[in-house]
């Protein structure tokens, strides 16, 4: 019985820990960025704490939703495909309003569902109007809002997939949520045509379907029938004096398939689902704040650069020692980095200031490069310079100036292209760090194992890490 449980009571670590990760991140992030500009070097920027309002908005939200332990389940479809009757039967009760018309569901709704079992993950089902209704553009936009706060997305058929419904798809799959299909109203068709459907449905996941990145997002596994809502059936009911008369009844739902998907996903990865789409809304709201940061401080950091630029370039003119050029200039490009971190804000620690560096050193390849040799060889010519002007004032002043020129030239045009690679840099790799939550994510998919729903989405979530 020990070994049957402890696969789960790994898993259940595991998330545990890929949570608790996340909360940390979440926490370090908004300590951060609330406090950014109450540095002392740098006063309060009303216009810059209004511009990022919303993106520190969204990392409270975020770290509530994570602290309440809620996972959402969207569904999604067009309409008449039966969302609401599948939310419905999922509850076990009929709490939203379905009908024959179209568009019954104007707009978002969402209602708390208690899953079985002792799982520490709370529930929230969200149904959505229909995504071929009228005032496209406002639901286009209403489903990517739904889209990114949920961490599992079931999209609702009704028969063979359309061409309309191919394209919604496609559009949800770029959100990079896990999807299940749910085919549903199965009910309605015979045997033989349901599982012709099903077996259309089923070229999705296997690379055969129109589109083969589709493949990467669904699976078979992730494809579910159902008859959430199933049509009334007329019944002969016979009486024990031989009276025989005939009765409408309406047959219980058929989702017990897609609970028990839903309830294993849960048990299984529900908190890292949690946690990843946690992080992946805290990397997108640090990015954007990164992005209105350098904006916003764009002239002062442009200053700051130029006078790192001349600064530099004077110290190695009057420099007469040639190791020093070099060792001064690497010491002076340092500063500028952690300068130009300060002035933004945005995390830079002593030892990743370090790690830019080297990185600088090799992005910008024989430039820099090119530079730090030629302060070698031109130092030593300004040396030989300086202890010639002792014999010859002329002809050794002469020499000196003009090799002192020519490097300072090379180390102020170094310590340019550095401050601009840094400014890069620093809103790029705003996010990452030990807490980062590029980093964490990548901690979180790493360790997915095979049979879960992210280890198959592990590529494609992972190439938003270099987005």
């Amino acid at each position: 019985m020990n070994q049957s449980s402890s696969p789960q009571s790994t898993r259940n670590q595991q998330q545990d820990t890929h949570f608790n990760r996340t909360r940390a991140s979440l926490r370090q992030a908004l300590s951060w960025y609330s406090n950014l500009r109450r540095h002392r070097n740098h006063p309060s920027d009303v216009e810059l704490q209004a511009a990022l309002r919303n993106e520190l908005e969204v990392l409270k939200f975020t770290l509530d939703k994570l602290d309440q332990g809620v996972v959402r389940i969207a569904a999604f479809g067009l309409v008449s495909r039966g969302k609401s009757a599948v939310v419905n039967a999922l509850l076990g009760q009929k709490i939203l309003e379905t009908g024959p018309l179209h568009g019954v569901t104007q707009w978002p709704r969402s209602v708390r569902w208690t899953l079985g079992g002792e799982g520490k993950v709370q529930v929230e089902l969200i149904d959505t109007p229909g995504l071929d209704e009228i005032q496209g553009e406002a639901r286009a936009q209403m489903a990517r809002q739904v889209a990114s706060q949920a961490d599992l997305i079931l999209f609702v058929v009704a028969g063979d997939i359309t061409r309309t419904e191919y394209q919604a798809l496609c559009k949800l799959r770029k959100s990079q949520k896990p999807i299940i299909l749910v085919f549903n109203k199965i009910d309605l068709y015979p045997e033989q045509d349901r599982d012709a459907i099903y077996r259309q449905l089923l070229q999705l996941g296997t690379g055969s379907s129109r589109d083969r990145h589709l493949q990467a997002m669904l699976s078979p596994e992730e494809i579910v029938m159902v008859a959430a809502e199933p049509a009334r059936l007329q019944v002969r009911v016979e009486f024990p004096d031989g009276k025989v008369t005939y009765e409408w009844e309406t047959p219980p739902p058929q989702v017990d398939e897609l609970k028990q998907k839903i309830f294993t996903l849960l048990n299984r990865e529900g908190r890292s689902l949690l946690a990843l789409n946690a992080l992946f809304q805290a990397r997108n709201a640090q990015a954007s704040i990164a992005q209105k940061t350098l904006a916003l401080r764009q002239s002062e950091a442009e200053d700051l650069i130029w006078r790192f630029t001349k600064y530099k370039a004077l110290v190695v003119a009057v420099n007469p020692i040639g190791l020093l050029d070099t060792v001064g200039g690497t010491v002076a490009d340092l500063l500028l980095i952690r300068s130009l971190s300060r002035l933004y804000g945005l995390p830079m620690t002593g030892y990743e200031a370090g790690k830019l560096w080297r990185k600088i050193l090799i992005s910008s390849g024989g430039l820099l490069l090119g530079e730090l040799g030629s302060s070698a060889l031109l130092g030593l010519g300004k040396s030989a310079s300086a202890v010639a002007s002792t014999v010859d004032s002329v002809g050794g002043l002469t020499a000196y100036a003009g090799t002192a020129v020519a490097q300072a030239g090379i180390a102020g045009y170094g310590s340019y292209t550095v401050g601009h690679a840094a400014r890069v840099y620093l809103e790029q790799g705003c996010t990452w760090g030990p807490l980062g939550p590029s980093t964490v994510i990548q901690e979180i998919l790493n360790q997915m194992e095979p049979d879960t729903i992210l280890y198959r989405l592990r590529q494609e979530l992972g190439q938003q890490l270099d987005t």
